[in-house]
């Protein structure tokens, strides 16, 4: 690389720092105004309540590395007497169960995503830009589901499961959680705000429907797409209530039900049960630590951030 194309680099590398700055210090002034008192307030206020969201998170780390008397002994100490131990990790990855739940849970995870994001938009599409009979009974039947508790909807969704005879299967994990008219509505309405003439233009050439929808409107809604892949994937990761309902069989249980079974003859084993928590944790986290931008900004598209 020659001398000036350093040089270059160097410069566009500073004006980018420069414009985030001064983004970052725009933003502040309209959150916060011009007040160093309130900024300050703002900012102990945070680190208060990112103090009192991490401390669990640190009791189960550090409890991960205890023996189990130590975990379980009173008074509850952060550094026990007998110091530190990775044995209950040597067990959890002897045991390797914690793997299995973790591809089990990823496996339903990402069909979920996949699924629900395929339904989502067509559906959104189809209630943003087409017009047919009883289209606005639809729509206010799908923003009427939002309000409605999943947990209603859990026995008639097992019996509907038994009648198919997908209980203990993943067809029965997977297809309940595929149904999200929040989704529905959120791509709906980002699909309001794509000007028109865009499709005009791609008509005129000749697009079809389905091709409107997949050369055109779905590649300029990736921030939109991004953003609902995020939500449903965590959401999907997490899902204890479903998956704990309709599995029985060890090998399809996800990390979640699994971890709910963590126990001897003696009970509940706390401390290998939160070492298997941190493993489960680990590939979220490193999701979180790679893509923190793009959920960030996943936030803000879907208006989630109280924007």
């Amino acid at each position: 690389m020659s001398a000036e194309s350093v040089v270059t680099f160097h410069q566009a590398r500073s004006r980018t720092r420069a414009e985030r700055k001064a983004e970052i210090r725009r933003t502040r002034g309209l959150l916060l105004g011009q007040s160093k008192v309130a900024r300050v307030v703002a900012f102990l206020i945070l680190a208060l309540f990112a103090f009192s969201w991490l401390l669990p998170l640190a009791w189960a780390l550090d409890t991960s590395f205890k023996t189990e008397v130590q975990a379980q002994s009173l008074p509850l100490q952060w550094f026990p007497d007998g110091g530190f131990t990775l044995e209950n990790y040597r067990t959890v990855f002897a045991r390797g169960e914690v793997f299995t739940w973790m591809g089990n849970t990823f496996f339903i995870a990402a069909a979920v995503t996949v699924i629900t994001v395929i339904i989502s938009a067509l559906a959104g599409y189809a209630f943003s830009r087409t017009v047919f009979r009883g289209r606005k009974a639809l729509l206010a039947l799908t923003i009427a589901l939002i309000m409605v508790p999943g947990q209603i909807l859990i026995v008639p969704l097992f019996k509907e499961m038994v009648l198919f005879n997908a209980v203990d299967t993943f067809a029965g994990v997977i297809l309940p959680q595929t149904i999200a008219p929040m989704m529905v509505y959120i791509f709906k309405q980002y699909f309001d705000q794509v000007p028109q003439e865009i499709e005009d233009a791609a008509r005129v050439d000749g697009a079809s429907n389905w091709r409107l929808f997949w050369n055109v409107i779905l590649p300029i809604s990736r921030p939109i797409v991004a953003a609902v892949a995020i939500f449903v994937f965590i959401g999907a990761w997490n899902n204890f209530m479903w998956p704990f309902i309709v599995t029985n069989n060890p090998d399809l249980m996800t990390l979640p039900v699994g971890l709910s079974t963590v126990k001897n003859a003696y009970g509940t084993i706390y401390a290998q049960t939160m070492a298997s928590a941190m493993i489960a944790a680990l590939p979220l986290t490193i999701l979180f630590m790679l893509f923190q931008r793009q959920i960030i900004k996943a936030v803000a598209t879907t208006g989630l951030g109280g924007q």
